[in-house]
């Protein structure tokens, strides 16, 4: 029996494995994801699981749950050695070994980007996970619950303060639905103001939301300066040691919440470890079919698809250009690539993969929203609802579908759940301190060190 290796079950991993379930015949071959969580995140919806409107796990797509036939390895592919056709397995315990193939798919997707900025590593949490969506919010939460409880001053001051640094889409969104979150929680803390709140959104190049025009991006940044925030264009992180942070342009604060959306990078076993040829950025080289190599020097057997790869883009006009790494090319390039590989088995035709942009759409806030699609704008609430609309559709299953809307339905008749559990990442504290809280301090140290 064949068999079909796909490392990574991200967008593009997930489809290219259920697309197959579906298309290849019985017994012909055996479908192995090699990926360290036991889901696909949906990350177009990370922003709202910060803000507390979609539950953590309704992000989340059970792989056992949804690929029935596909044979699943909870662990970390951490080298591609495709001249002996095999890959090193890392699984989440015991020792590495060693995983044979006959077809490849290569979809790790892409990890944060981060430099060496002094505190950075210490002091910030990414926004690309449903564990940080999930660290963020409580994170918020609890700081209100800790700043009602004291006088204004320096301390509260930096529980309240919150700093964004990327003008992305993920660090937009998140920053706006945090802002919005934030700004709704004031009337339930009676000793806080929206003076006290201070958010500051940092990006180093001279707008946001590259991926709109720069008459939509300034309205954005607009929006968000009339809600009370703090957009610093053309800065750079310079220091956030001790949560101190300290930007290009001069200005100091301190800030209890620091969140790292500044990029993607390739995965490590993509750029540093692997036979297979890559470009200057550490991104698979891929044919329009997406197979792995180029029409004078192809790579048998195979594939690559989403984040980590240079897929040319034949929708657009500049020559040499590739499709931009965003969900809706990976959700599609996945379909694409099942359809492909049960092609090359079948001996039918390959085609290649060529999809237009249907437009971006950003949710900033409850209610809140922007929408483009080539010189059409549209923002506000209709954009917001757009957003929505969009998502829903396109989350995979219809059990993730009414989840969703579910929870939407629940919080607009009775408004957004406030409660934290930022405690859950210390669940053995009232186990081992018995109610004390002098020793809380220590059992958290011993859950670190533990981990």
């Amino acid at each position: 029996m064949r068999e079909i290796l796909i490392v990574g079950g991200g967008y593009a991993g997930f489809y290219t494995a259920w697309g197959l379930e579906k298309k290849l015949r019985t017994g012909e071959a055996r479908v192995t994801v090699v990926d360290p969580r036991p889901y696909m995140t949906y990350q177009p919806f990370l922003p709202e699981v910060t803000a507390g409107s979609i539950e953590a796990r309704h992000a989340a797509v059970s792989l056992r749950r949804h690929l029935r036939s596909t044979r699943l390895i909870a662990g970390n592919v951490t080298e591609i050695r495709n001249a002996d056709r095999t890959v090193t397995v890392r699984p989440v315990s015991g020792a590495d070994y060693e995983l044979p193939y006959d077809t490849l798919v290569v979809t790790a997707g892409a990890v944060t980007r981060t430099f060496p900025i002094p505190g950075l590593v210490q002091q910030a949490i990414g926004l690309k996970h449903v564990e940080e969506a999930v660290a963020i919010r409580d994170r918020l939460m609890t700081a209100f619950d800790q700043a009602a409880s004291l006088p204004p001053g320096a301390e509260r001051q930096k529980l309240l303060t919150v700093t964004f640094v990327g003008g992305g889409f993920s660090g937009v969104e998140g920053f706006g639905e945090l802002l919005s979150l934030a700004t709704s929680m004031l009337k339930f803390y009676p000793e806080l103001s929206i003076d006290d709140l201070s958010f500051h959104l940092v990006e180093v190049r001279d707008r946001i939301l590259p991926e709109v025009g720069d008459k939509p991006g300034a309205w954005v940044v607009r929006s968000l300066e009339r809600r009370g925030a703090h957009v610093h264009l053309n800065t750079q992180l310079v220091s956030v040691e001790d949560g101190h942070v300290v930007l290009s342009s001069g200005e100091e604060f301190d800030s209890s919440l620091i969140v790292w959306t500044a990029g993607n990078a390739s995965n490590p076993v993509v750029h540093n470890h692997t036979d297979l040829p890559v470009d200057e950025r550490g991104l698979v080289v891929v044919r329009p079919d997406l197979r792995v190599g180029t029409d004078s020097e192809p790579v048998p057997d195979v594939w690559a698809a989403g984040d980590d790869a240079a897929v040319p883009d034949l929708a657009s006009p500049v020559p040499g250009a590739h499709t931009v790494p965003n969900a809706q090319h990976a959700v599609r390039q996945g379909k694409h690539l099942a359809k492909n590989i049960a092609a090359s088995l079948h001996d039918g035709r390959v085609r290649s993969y060529r999809h237009s942009s249907l437009g971006v759409v950003a949710t900033l806030g409850l209610g809140r929203g922007i929408f483009q699609y080539k010189r059409l704008v549209i923002k506000g609430l209709p954009a917001w609802l757009m957003h929505r609309g969009y998502h829903v559709l396109a989350v995979p299953t219809w059990e993730r579908k009414v989840r969703v809307l579910a929870v939407w339905l629940t919080a607009a008749l009775f408004g957004r759940d406030l409660v934290s559990l930022a405690s859950v990442q210390h669940p053995r504290d009232a186990f081992v301190t018995s109610g004390d809280p002098q020793r809380a301090g220590a059992s958290r140290a011993s859950d670190h060190t533990a981990a």
